[in-house]
């Protein structure tokens, strides 16, 4: 039986860990030939994508070995530190990663994305949600939250680009009870599968008219209201 993404080009940015380990992998399953680039050694390329010629070096690559892509997935993740010791270099290279290294991959791949492709990013919820000290990393996945929908119009016609916002993902598959999962109305804490299984959903022609969207996947967590005693959480204060 021909499988699903037989034949397909797929390139995924911080493949070797996490989300972007089980994106990869779920891609392969279906038959698509997966290109990792990450920092760590294994993957098709080991590099740092917060550097321009990294990224021009990378996809120069690709499109030498193989002529083109069919799908992009900007997944890796950027650095998280808060306003209280963030430096301006350390906020800069959130930035690198999370927003401009996927609009320049995009960039260098446009021309060599082959009919029915797609870009999907890998954004958060903290797009629209944030815990304290948490400035350069929800900066980033914001900023690729509105990279998408501005990319979906400029590639209309060419390329889908959709984003993904995962909520609280335990990339070892940890199962959780009592309040962590309670306070999901799906009941659980979210592992990878659940992210790499939407991901190929939106690359796949089923999704075929679903562009410039993003997709909040949380079981969720960020429409159910937490007030003391709910769920099992207990304000805590600070009082001796």
């Amino acid at each position: 039986m021909k499988k699903r993404f037989e034949n397909r080009i797929a390139v995924i940015t911080g493949g070797m860990h996490g989300i972007g380990r089980a994106i990869a992998e779920r891609f392969s399953e279906e038959g698509a030939t997966a290109l990792v680039i990450d920092r760590t050694e294994g993957g098709y390329y080991q590099g740092d994508i917060s550097k321009k010629e990294v990224l021009e070096a990378f996809a120069a690559k690709i499109i030498n070995q193989y002529g083109h892509i069919d799908y992009l997935i900007n997944n890796a993740p950027p650095l998280m530190k808060g306003i209280d010791e963030c430096s301006y270099e350390e906020f800069e290279l959130a930035l690198k990663v999370g927003v401009t290294a996927p609009f320049y991959l995009s960039k260098l791949f446009a021309p060599y994305f082959s009919d029915g492709a797609s870009i999907v990013n890998i954004s958060s919820s903290r797009d629209r949600m944030s815990q304290p000290q948490t400035e350069s990393y929800s900066a980033a996945k914001g900023g690729i939250s509105a990279l998408t929908h501005a990319m979906a119009v400029s590639l209309s016609g060419r390329v889908r680009v959709n984003s993904i916002s995962p909520g609280w993902i335990d990339t070892e598959y940890q199962v959780y009870s009592g309040p962590d999962a309670d306070q999901h109305p799906a009941g659980r804490v979210g592992n990878p599968d659940d992210i790499a299984y939407a991901v190929l959903f939106l690359c796949s022609s089923e999704a075929g008219f679903i562009n410039g969207e993003n997709i909040c996947i949380d079981g969720g967590m960020t429409r159910q209201m937490i007030y003391h005693n709910d769920c099992g959480w207990f304000l805590k204060t600070n009082q001796n």
